[in-house]
């Protein structure tokens, strides 16, 4: 069986793209729910942190 590499990428505004298999947990290790593609806040900015809202447009 092949195994899928996650990917990820910084996009230009700091977005943090994750696209596969991950396990992302707050500070005190609980687990954060997520689909399989998703965008993490760079800016710190976002209301939704980790996950970004797009308020680095504001």
């Amino acid at each position: 069986m092949e195994k899928k590499i996650t990917q990820i990428f910084r996009k230009e505004k700091g977005q943090i793209v994750v696209h596969g298999e991950v396990n992302l947990t707050d500070a005190e290790g609980n687990k954060i729910p997520h689909g399989e593609r998703f965008t993490l806040c760079g800016c710190t900015k976002s209301k939704k942190l980790p996950f970004c809202d797009g308020s680095h447009k504001l």
